[in-house]
């Protein structure tokens, strides 16, 4: 959901069809709990339902997926940027929206040898999933979640969706060096993960992944491709080459509460990060970053990972 809202407690309440999850420590937002798949149709009821019940939530927040991106109700609205394609056709995307140098790499990437293709979740895919998680403890600066996790524990995180996903596997020579796992939401498909080997840098296997989703997006008659939030620094860029663009939704703040209210008027609804300027917020992910390289490397030998137009 909210970045600001990552790793914090979460409580999971139903209502009706929909499943909430409420997180945060000192102020408490509601969401829907898979909100870049579902819709709330009727804020509402939801307003009144999340009034009755225990724990409560602070804020009630939700967006308008794509492609409704014009405003439909009077709450408090602000825009949330997100990174999505359009697509009509492969050779569209290919020939106009695609960076002519990343081009250029994904033709190098495929003399190499890479292979991208759809493959099946089975203990062969878990192994390979292991190994890439395992090769370096930070990417992005940031701690790496799955980091260290063991096969039952990766089988029962990854086999929740697979009924709404498609999984694409980078190969080369037989070894797992990347993978992609494509979720289908409707009007769009997401990427749920994109990942791939540092050693193998250079063999530019995340924009063939890129290539390979867009390619089945356009085989499907999927319209949009979306990489998560609209960001800047290495990994926007990233997207920015692979042709997405900023897209602006619609996401509405609901306070339900007293303190909810005060912290929607304080504009604190959304976390530090956005009270922070742009300069100062640049100045402390690096300084995290350096503390987090610090802190590992005391621990063991290690790589640090950034996703750039690999």
């Amino acid at each position: 959901m909210l970045s600001s809202l990552r790793q914090m407690p979460r409580t999971h309440i139903q209502i009706g069809s929909k499943r909430f999850v409420i997180q945060g420590r000192f102020i408490r937002i509601a969401s829907l709990e898979q909100e870049w798949y579902d819709d709330l149709e009727d804020p509402d009821a939801a307003i009144a339902s999340l009034g009755r019940v225990a724990p409560s939530a602070d804020i009630l927040t939700f967006w308008q997926r794509l492609p409704e991106i014009a405003p439909k109700y009077a709450y408090r609205m602000e825009p949330d940027a997100i990174a999505a394609l359009p697509i009509k056709n492969y050779t569209l995307w290919w020939d106009k929206q695609l960076d002519s140098k990343t081009r250029n790499m994904v033709r190098r990437a495929q003399k190499k040898g890479v292979i991208v293709g759809m493959t099946e979740f089975d203990d062969s895919f878990v192994e390979g999933m292991k190994s890439i998680f395992n090769e370096t403890p930070i990417r992005q600066g940031k701690r790496f979640w799955h980091y260290g996790k063991d096969v039952e524990t990766l089988k029962r995180e990854f086999s929740r969706f697979l009924f709404r996903e498609e999984i694409f596997g980078a190969y080369l020579d037989g070894e797992l060096i990347g993978f992609i796992m494509l979720g289908f939401a409707g009007n769009y498909a997401t990427l749920g993960q994109i990942i791939s080997k540092i050693a193998h840098r250079d063999k530019a296997t995340n924009n063939m992944l890129i290539a390979k989703a867009v390619e089945r997006c356009a085989e499907k008659g999927v319209p949009y491709l979306v990489y998560a939030k609209w960001e800047d620094g290495s990994l926007g860029d990233f997207k920015r080459h692979n042709g997405f663009e900023r897209v602006d939704l619609p996401r509405y703040f609901v306070p339900l509460t007293l303190k909810g209210r005060i912290f929607t008027a304080l504009r604190l609804h959304r976390g530090f990060g956005r009270s922070v300027p742009a300069p100062a917020l640049r100045w402390i992910k690096r300084a995290r970053r350096r503390i987090t390289e610090v802190r590992y490397r005391s621990r063991g030998p290690g790589k640090l990972c950034n996703v750039k137009r690999v």
